[in-house]
């Protein structure tokens, strides 16, 4: 039945367009070997299966393309689906691969890079490799440090391969990943997980510490663990003996 607008002039309004920001994670692909991706994918969640459940995910085919390797597409998105992530658009893509990506109904973006995937540039993202690493791909591989000045808000993740800054404040219900250290200058009141590859020296920095959670290496504690003595404080979280240890980060003799 169709609507009259001039028999319901105060008939309120359903819906709106805004624009907005999300953080969503990229997966940069430099091969075509879905068997390969599918075990280097899972491996990634594995390491950290909280930040990666039920998460979007943006592919990114610019360096395969580069390199004219044929992927599946169909096959491609059916393995992310499996590995328990939805894909939410593609970039890079030629126009075979953008066509069967709207089969799929995945959104193709059309450019290298927009304001909602900004922040993700930034970071290294998560690229299955064509084969094994050679010592001269070690010498080269540069950890980069990922700087953020606004307010991480319920709901946002980020992940970075190096060490995360954050100049702002980090709301309860965000999440803040790091293989390195995290740095936040604010206050810190949702999921930290330094070391998230396993790094066993890294360390939280905060200056108002009420997370929900905090971890190193997937060593955690939850809100409820915290001591009242470090609460509201600023402090320096690290692993020592397979437990995390919270201190002042201003160390007193």
């Amino acid at each position: 039945m169709s609507i009259d607008p001039q028999k319901t002039p105060n008939m309120s309004l359903a819906l709106e367009f805004k624009s907005s920001t999300f953080s969503v994670p990229v997966l940069v692909l430099s091969s075509d070997d879905l068997v390969v991706i599918e075990q280097q994918l899972q491996e990634k969640i594995n390491l950290a299966p909280e930040f990666f459940r039920n998460s979007p995910l943006v592919l990114d085919l610019q360096e395969i393309n580069k390199h004219k390797y044929n992927i599946d597409i169909v096959g491609l998105t059916d393995i992310i689906r499996r590995c328990g992530l939805f894909p939410i658009g593609i970039r890079g893509g030629n126009v075979q691969q953008n066509e069967k990506a709207l089969e799929q109904r995945i959104p193709v973006y059309a450019g290298h890079s927009d304001g909602v995937l900004a922040e993700n540039k930034k970071q290294k993202a998560i690229a299955p490799v064509s084969g094994p690493k050679t010592d001269s791909d070690m010498d080269i591989e540069v950890i980069t440090t990922t700087l953020i000045t606004q307010p991480i808000r319920s709901g946002q993740r980020i992940y970075t391969a190096g060490d995360l800054v954050i100049l702002s404040q980090v709301s309860a219900g965000a999440e803040i990943m790091a293989e390195g250290n995290i740095h936040v200058y604010n206050t810190l009141r949702g999921r930290a997980l330094a070391g998230v590859r396993g790094n066993t020296e890294a360390r939280i920095f905060c200056f108002d510490l009420q997370a929900e959670l905090i971890s190193i290496a997937g060593n955690y504690k939850i809100s409820e663990d915290l001591n009242e003595s470090v609460r509201n404080k600023p402090v320096q979280i690290y692993l020592q003996d397979q437990a995390l240890i919270i201190k002042d980060i201003v160390q007193h003799h």
